[in-house]
């Protein structure tokens, strides 16, 4: 009503696949004859993986197809290339933007261990992707940050949709930690509007969302109020950060510190999940 969007062909959106309620959102609103172009690819290669292309169809919530030149691969636990099943993204030939070495590693240890400690010789992204039969993708997150119940992977932007969906809330954390044989924390940190109060009731209404448009595996063990969420100078929420210093990572082992863009956000999320999982292996009192 406002814009004439007749001479847009197209939008694009970055990070990963849009949402199939953002399709749906650009179709309805915008313009329905326009090309979507969902991309994805990597700082670390300034490169992009996964491209939009304006030959191929569009599908609802996937990217397109694989750059050229880009030989990207789904591998599964045994190293093999799987096509419709989700696995870790891999590069399989290189690329001539990658990395060749870190800053202040001379024996290459840590940029082994960063990319080629999975499946030697292959280049292991730490995202998990689904490459479907029409070339088409997925890509779920980071494989490190995903959280795994049961045997069951869940994408913590599965959690965010629905969380940051809420009235009350405007920000979200999630992350799931081994807390010893057979227990599994997932502890959820939320950032309120103002004048709100994350009470008893709250607390059930997050849960009931989570449980009713997700599942009941998705749902967090705690759900803690924070003042801010920890996020990177490029605004990247810290999960795979947190959960390694609470698996007993030095902090600076853990995360550049300089690249953190509020570090007091960072220190009250580790403290209070810290206490929780303290209290989680307290034995019950008599």
């Amino acid at each position: 009503e406002l814009y004439d969007f007749d001479e847009m062909v197209s939008i694009a959106s970055t990070g990963g696949p849009l949402t199939p309620e953002g399709f749906e959102w650009i179709y309805n609103k915008v313009k329905r004859d326009i090309w979507v172009a969902s991309v994805s690819g990597g700082t670390d290669v300034c490169s992009g993986f996964a491209l939009g292309c304006p030959l191929l169809p569009v599908v609802s919530g996937r990217i397109q197809c694989r750059a050229l030149g880009a030989m990207v691969e789904a591998y599964n636990e045994k190293g093999e290339g799987v096509i419709g099943e989700v696995g870790e993204l891999v590069l399989t030939k290189p690329l001539p933007s990658m990395p060749l070495y870190f800053w202040n590693d001379p024996e290459m240890k840590r940029y082994r261990e960063s990319y080629f400690d999975v499946f030697p010789g292959v280049w292991r992204h730490g995202d998990w992707v689904k490459i479907f039969p029409d070339g088409s993708l997925i890509i779920y997150g980071r494989s490190d940050s995903t959280l795994k119940r049961k045997g069951i992977r869940i994408g913590t932007s599965e959690i965010y949709r629905v969380v940051e969906g809420m009235d009350e809330i405007t920000d979200s954390l999630v992350f799931g930690v081994e807390a010893g044989e057979d227990d599994y924390f997932v502890p959820l940190f939320v950032v309120l509007k103002e004048g709100k109060v994350l009470d008893g009731g709250l607390r059930d209404r997050i849960r009931d969302r989570i449980r009713t448009e997700l599942s009941p595996r998705h749902v967090p063990d705690e759900v803690f109020a924070v003042h801010e969420i920890p996020r990177t100078l490029n605004g990247k929420k810290l999960e795979v950060p947190l959960k390694r210093m609470l698996l007993g990572a030095r902090p600076d082992k853990a995360v550049n510190l300089g690249s953190v863009s509020n570090p007091d956000a960072l220190w009250e999320v580790f403290e209070i999940a810290k206490r929780s999982l303290e209290n989680r292996h307290q034995p019950p009192r008599k």
